[in-house]
């Protein structure tokens, strides 16, 4: 089952205003079984409320972890001209190929935690417009790219983590949060690939022009990543609507991924509580956004690579905390003496 296609912005603006919420008698079956689980109460931390969160949001108790999937999303950026990465925009291209083959890091890590990979390439060789000249897609290139990200999700999903790659795609995601969030440019703009010094400081300057030129669109989350946003990104926030509505939670990767999503949490206070972020990033934007959206990492390991890599990492999180609360036995079941 996959949902349908958007025609307009104000068609996501309608979908995320009346997407379903959690399944709250799920919730508390979760609940009920938490409490008659042979451990202290909350001795198990987070986990105990991952295994809650995934039964609110897949709507069924108990949980299930046996069919994650990541779905990674590459787009090329007009930007890149500017000389905002270390690498050529041709890169992007180059690492679509890698992923197909199997040989770069999310390829690895899925294989070892078990979890199923696709990468789509939305339109290499035609990259975005240069946003700090004019907006980075027209509407239409914006939803063509949103409706590719829809139409990658489908009820089958135990969880749905999220990955990107794009040469420039740094500077498209801070851009897109400080137009979003306001502050300085050099508040959310990082190295990426690498830059330091005076290359960073002219990226950390075309971001500032171009939150400058699309000020008027600041009220407007949706337009703003329009505007501001890539193709990738516009497909990450199409799957992460699509999850909400077939009732799939999500994982969220770095910078990127949840940058790409901040404008969803905007048009509707609650489209992101299907949500999870899966790792805080390298990138110092990231835990600043993280913070804004009031969403705390699962891991921190310093990585900045992209690709889905933090998402998929966190699945094993997701995958114990759902063994605890599924195998454990009940006070009962165990003859254990109750508090």
């Amino acid at each position: 089952m996959v949902v349908d296609e958007v025609e307009s912005l104000e068609d996501i603006r309608r979908l995320l205003v009346g997407a379903p919420g959690p399944d709250l008698d799920a919730g508390e079956q979760a609940d009920r079984r938490e409490a008659q689980l042979t451990k202290p109460p909350g001795s198990l931390g987070r986990l105990e409320d991952l295994a809650r969160w995934l039964s609110l949001w897949q709507g069924r108790h108990p949980p299930t972890m046996d069919r994650p999937a990541a779905r990674l999303f590459a787009g090329n950026h007009g930007v890149a001209r500017q000389g905002v990465s270390a690498f050529p925009a041709a890169v992007t291209a180059q690492m679509v190929s890698n992923f197909l083959a199997g040989g770069a890091a999310i390829n690895q890590l899925c294989r070892a935690l078990s979890v199923s990979f696709s990468a789509d390439a939305i339109e290499l060789d035609r990259p975005t417009a240069d946003f700090t000249e004019a907006a980075a897609m027209t509407e239409a290139e914006f939803l063509a790219a949103f409706n590719r990200g829809m139409v990658s999700v489908d009820r089958t999903m135990d969880v749905l983590a999220l990955g990107e790659m794009g040469i420039g795609n740094t500077t498209a995601a801070a851009a897109l949060a400080c137009g979003l969030f306001g502050g300085a440019a050099a508040d959310w703009t990082g190295p990426g690939t690498g830059l330091v010094g005076a290359e960073l400081a002219h990226k950390t300057k075309v971001v500032e022009r171009a939150v400058a030129r699309h000020r008027d669109a600041a009220g407007d989350p949706l337009e703003l990543m329009r505007r501001l946003g890539g193709r990738e990104l516009a497909a990450i926030a199409g799957a992460v609507t699509a999850a909400r509505l077939l009732r799939v939670p999500v994982v969220l990767d770095g910078f990127i991924c949840t940058a790409a999503a901040a404008p969803l949490g905007l048009v509707d206070p609650g489209a992101l509580d299907h949500c999870q972020a899966g790792h805080v990033s390298a990138e110092p934007g990231h835990r600043r956004l993280l913070s804004v959206l009031n969403k705390e990492p699962l891991l921190n390991l310093g990585l900045r690579l992209g690709e889905g890599s933090g998402a998929v990492l966190a699945i094993a999180v997701l995958r114990a905390a759902v063994a605890c609360h599924t195998g454990m036995a009940t006070f009962a079941e165990a003859g254990v003496a109750t508090p």
